[in-house]
C-alpha cells in the first residue's frame, strides 16, 4: 500500500483552476519545472478533513487529451501517468466554468471516461447566477456519474464540501493508481452533442440577462469598431501615464532631493559622501522616480484583464497575426511582454505549433517592457514640449504612444520576414474562449499593483543598486593627473570602455555619454537612466548651478533633438536585459536562436536610430 495521496486539478483554460489551487493551498505551494521540459509545475500541500495530507497539482489548461502544445502534452502525460517525476493522480478534480458549462463539459466527459476517480468542481457559480443562469448540481452529478460540488474559488465558497468529497473519493491506504497505456479518443461531434444535452438538463432557469455579454461583444468585436476601440483605449492609457503621474513624481523628486541634502549635511566631504550622493541617491533615485508611471500603466492592464476585455483584444489581433504567419494565441505572450519579456517568453509554452512558438519568442523583446518606460519618459519630458495638439491631445503622451506602436509594428514586420525566411511556414489557428464581463475586484487590483511595485523596487534595490555602485566606481577611478584637460568621466575606466564603442555609435548621432549608458543597460534597461544620472552627477559636482538642475535639464543642454529622438528609437528595438536572453536560451534549448535574436535586435536598433537621426537632421530639427 502507498500512503501518498495525489490530487490533480484539470480543466479548460479560464475555468478558475489557479484560483481554486491558491484557495486550497494558500502559501503551502511551490513552483518549478517538470523534468526535461520547460513547462511550469505548481505543487501544493492540502490537509484534508480526515487528517491526511495530499499533494495538489495544478495542471496546465487544455481543451482535450489530444495534446498539441508542450503545456497540453504535460497535462496528458500526468493524467495517464507517463510524466517523468510525477505519479498518476489518485483523484482528478475537474474544474469547469458554471456559466460556460456546455463547452467545458466536453473535456470533462473525456476525462470521466478514463475511469479514474473524479470530482467535478462547478466553479464561478456566482457569476452564472449573476448572469441569470441557475444550475442543478444534483441533476448534473446524476448524468455524469461523479460528485459535483458548486464552488466560488475567489471567495473560498464550497471548499469544505470539496475537501469532504476528496476524502470520500479516495479511501485511506488506497493502492497506487495504475498507469494508463491507451486511450480511445471520442468523436468530437459526439462529445459536443452529449455535453449540450447534459448542460441543458442541468439548467433550472435562464434569464435574458445572459445576453449582456453578447450585446457588448457585438460592439467591441466588430471588424471595424473593435480595432478602433482597442487603439482608443491604448491612446487613453498613454495619455494618463503622463497626465496622472506629475504630482506623485514631484513628491518623489522632492523626497530624494531632501535625502541628498541631508546626506551632504551629515557626511563629510570625501569618498563615502560622493558614493552615497552621486552613486546611490542620484543613480537609484533617478529610476525610482518613474514608479508612478509604471503603476498607472499596470493599473489599466490589470483592469482590462479583470473585466475580460484582454482576451477580446487577442481575438481582434488574430486576423492581423494570421497575415504575418502567427496565430492569435501569440497575442497573450506578446501582451505579457509589455510587463517584461521574461514571462512573455515563458508564456509561449501554450503555443502548439513549434514555428509559431519560436517566432513569438524571437519577437517578444520588441514589445515595450516596463523597464523601458523610465528611459522613454525621461527623454520625452526633457525634449518634447508639454503642449497639446489636435484640440487637447497631450503631445508627450502621443509620442509615448507612438513608441509603443513602433515596437508593435516592428514585431509584425519581423514576424512576417521570419516566417518567409528562416522559420518558413504558415501560421496556425486557435480556439479561444471569451470570458464573461465582470467588475474588477478592488482587492485583486491592489494586490497586482503592489506586486508590480515590489518587483520594481526590488530591482531598484538589487540589480540597479549594485550596477550603479559598480558604475560609479568605474566612473570615478582612475582620476586624471593634475593639470590634465580630460574630464574625470572621460579619463575613468568606464569612460575608456565607452570610447571603444563610441565610433560604432557616432554615425547614428550618439555621443560618448550615450555609449557609456548603453553598456550597463544590458543588465537592466532602467540602468541607462541611472548611468546618465550618475555620470552627470559626477561632472556637475563642482558646479553648484549645474548640480541644482534636473537630469532632464542637463541632457537638454548637452544633446540635440535628433540625438534624443535617435536614443528613443534605439531603445524601441535594442535587445532587452541579459536575463531575457538567458530565458530565451532555456526555452529554445540552446544558444543558436538567442544569439540570432540578439544580433538582429542590435542591427535593427542601429538602423532605426540612424534613420531617425538622419531624417531629423535633414528636416533641420
Amino acid at each position: 500500500m502507498d500512503d501518498r495521496f495525489t490530487i490533480a486539478l484539470v480543466g479548460n483554460p479560464n475555468a478558475g483552476k489557479s484560483a481554486l489551487f491558491n484557495a486550497l493551498t494558500g502559501a503551502h505551494q511551490k513552483v518549478g519545472n517538470y523534468p526535461g521540459v520547460t513547462v511550469e509545475r505548481k505543487l501544493g500541500r492540502l490537509v484534508l478533513p480526515d487528517g491526511r495530507t495530499a499533494d495538489l497539482v495544478d495542471l496546465p489548461g487544455t481543451y482535450s487529451l489530444d495534446a498539441k502544445s508542450p503545456d497540453e502534452q504535460v497535462t496528458r502525460n500526468v493524467v495517464f501517468g507517463h510524466q517523468e517525476g510525477e505519479r498518476r493522480p489518485d483523484l482528478l478534480v475537474i474544474v469547469v466554468d458554471a456559466a460556460n458549462l456546455d463547452n467545458h463539459l466536453r473535456f470533462a466527459l473525456e476525462l470521466i471516461a478514463l475511469g479514474s476517480p473524479c470530482i467535478l468542481a462547478l466553479n464561478m457559480v456566482d457569476l452564472a447566477t449573476r448572469d441569470g443562469l441557475e444550475l442543478d448540481a444534483t441533476q448534473l452529478a446524476a448524468d455524469l456519474g461523479v460528485p459535483v460540488i458548486p464552488t466560488v474559488a475567489v471567495r473560498r465558497r464550497g471548499l469544505d464540501d470539496l475537501k469532504a468529497a476528496m476524502v470520500a473519493a479516495v479511501p485511506a491506504h488506497a493502492p497506487a493508481p495504475a498507469v494508463l497505456a491507451t486511450h480511445a479518443a471520442r468523436d468530437a461531434d459526439d462529445l459536443r452533442r452529449e455535453a449540450r444535452r447534459i448542460a441543458q438538463r442541468a439548467i433550472v432557469a435562464e434569464t435574458p440577462t445572459r445576453r449582456i455579454t453578447a450585446q457588448i461583444d457585438r460592439i467591441v468585436l466588430h471588424p471595424l469598431l473593435g480595432p478602433l476601440i482597442l487603439l482608443a483605449l491604448l491612446f487613453v492609457i498613454f495619455q494618463a501615464v503622463f497626465a496622472w503621474s506629475e504630482a506623485p513624481i514631484a513628491m518623489i523628486e522632492e523626497a530624494f532631493a531632501s535625502l541628498q541634502a541631508a546626506m551632504e549635511a551629515i557626511l563629510p566631504e570625501g569618498f563615502v559622501r560622493d558614493l552615497i550622493v552621486q552613486g546611490v541617491i542620484n543613480g537609484v533615485g533617478s529610476v525610482v522616480v518613474f514608479l508612478p508611471q509604471i503603476l498607472i500603466l499596470f493599473f489599466f492592464i490589470l483592469m482590462l484583464e479583470a473585466t475580460g476585455y484582454m482576451t477580446r483584444a487577442a481575438f481582434l489581433m488574430d486576423g492581423l497575426m494570421a497575415r504575418v504567419g502567427l496565430s492569435g494565441r501569440a497575442f497573450i505572450p506578446l501582451l505579457s511582454s509589455f510587463a517584461c519579456a521574461i514571462p512573455g517568453i515563458m508564456a509561449t509554452r501554450t503555443i502548439s505549433d513549434p514555428k509559431d512558438r519560436l517566432t513569438t519568442i524571437l519577437i517578444a523583446p520588441l514589445m515595450t517592457c516596463s523597464a523601458r518606460l523610465p528611459v522613454y519618459t525621461l527623454i520625452i519630458a526633457a525634449f518634447i514640449p508639454s503642449t497639446t495638439v489636435w484640440g487637447g491631445v497631450g503631445l508627450q503622451g502621443l509620442v509615448l504612444f507612438a513608441l509603443y506602436v513602433s515596437g508593435i509594428i516592428g514585431a509584425v514586420i519581423v514576424a512576417m520576414l521570419l516566417r518567409m525566411g528562416v522559420i518558413k511556414g504558415p501560421g496556425g489557428s486557435f480556439l479561444m474562449e471569451l470570458p464573461k464581463y465582470q467588475m474588477p475586484m478592488l482587492r485583486d487590483v491592489i494586490i497586482g499593483l503592489w506586486q508590480r511595485a515590489w518587483i520594481f523596487l526590488r530591482r531598484a534595490g538589487t540589480i540597479i543598486f549594485g550596477t550603479t555602485i559598480v558604475l560609479w566606481l568605474l566612473l570615478s577611478f582612475p582620476k586624471p593627473p593634475a593639470g590634465s584637460s580630460a574630464s574625470l568621466v572621460e579619463y575613468s575606466a568606464a569612460g575608456r570602455i565607452a570610447s571603444v564603442i563610441e565610433p560604432v555609435l557616432r554615425p547614428v548621432g550618439f555621443n560618448h555619454e550615450i555609449a557609456l549608458a548603453l553598456i550597463p543597460a544590458m543588465a537592466a534597461r532602467e540602468v541607462a537612466v541611472s548611468a546618465l544620472a550618475t555620470a552627470n552627477a559626477i561632472e556637475a559636482s563642482e558646479d553648484e548651478d549645474e548640480t541644482a538642475r534636473t537630469l532632464g535639464e542637463r541632457l537638454r543642454g548637452r544633446w540635440s533633438l535628433p540625438t534624443a529622438l535617435a536614443f528613443l528609437a534605439w531603445f524601441v528595438f535594442a535587445p532587452q536585459c541579459l536575463s531575457t536572453i538567458a530565458v530565451a536560451r532555456r526555452e529554445t534549448n540552446g544558444w543558436r536562436w538567442p544569439l540570432f535574436m540578439t544580433a538582429y535586435l542590435f542591427g535593427l536598433a542601429w538602423l532605426a536610430a540612424g534613420a531617425t537621426y538622419w531624417t531629423a537632421v535633414a528636416f533641420g530639427l
